[in-house]
């Protein structure tokens, strides 16, 4: 057997990143963003035009950024300040800042699964019991894949980001078995990875694009479809 797979008989649970490991996050990213524009040029529309230019939304960015450096990565917040300031920018009602963030988050929750993903979610959940595990702020329960899960864990939620071993740990408690029998699963090398490494779980990398392994230590166990991971198990 390839060393960097692990026996299975090793696994007693597995979680999984999200966004570009279910589902591509630039696409739903881009429906949001305009979903978004699209509700504030029709309730705000001075605020809608800030939302529209590339330069304010980074400045934008930061300063919300800044404002939150207590909860670094809470995005939903840091969606939230970034509406309620183009409103307050563009003399218009703050009070809009809720609604408008809802009709933003609820167009984030419209993903469109990678072909592989459903039936993987289906055939993994029927042997192991699965984690979400996620720097992003995709809801799994919003999404409609909650009953995959038996829990699922946020940056946002928990205050501490992937790669720090300690979210992966907080998993590994959620699933209520040893952090060296859970696998975890990834597309990012250094989040996903080295992350899970660090805190000294198993892992294999969803290499999608066929990337070079380009970070410190052998290169992981590496598949390029969800799909690939099920025959593994199958086989």
């Amino acid at each position: 057997m390839n060393p960097t797979i692990p026996p299975l008989s090793h696994i007693r649970a597995i979680s999984l990143d999200l966004d570009d490991t279910l589902w591509p996050i630039g696409p739903i990213m881009q429906r949001a963003e305009q979903a978004l524009r699209n509700w504030l040029q029709d309730h705000a529309p001075g605020a809608g035009a800030l939302f529209a230019q590339p330069e304010w939304m980074d400045q934008a960015r930061a300063k919300a950024r800044d404002s939150l450096v207590e909860r670094p990565h809470d995005f939903s917040a840091m969606r939230l300040a970034m509406i309620g300031n183009a409103l307050a920018q563009a003399d218009e009602d703050v009070a809009l800042a809720e609604p408008a963030f809802e009709v933003f988050f609820a167009a984030r929750q419209q993903v469109t699964l990678f072909d592989d993903a459903h039936e993987t979610l289906d055939f993994l959940s029927q042997r192991y019991p699965l984690a979400a595990l996620t720097n992003g702020n995709a809801d799994v329960h919003r999404v409609g894949l909650g009953g995959f899960f038996q829990c699922a864990v946020s940056a946002q939620e928990s205050g501490i980001a992937k790669p720090d071993p300690r979210i992966f740990w907080h998993t590994a408690e959620r699933l209520q078995v040893p952090t060296d029998t859970v696998l975890h699963v990834g597309d990012d090398a250094a989040l996903d990875v080295l992350g899970a490494r660090a805190a000294g779980m198993q892992c294999v990398w969803l290499n999608r694009s066929g990337a070079a392994w380009n970070h410190p230590g052998p290169a992981p166990w590496t598949v390029s479809s969800l799909r690939e991971l099920v025959h593994h198990f199958q086989a």
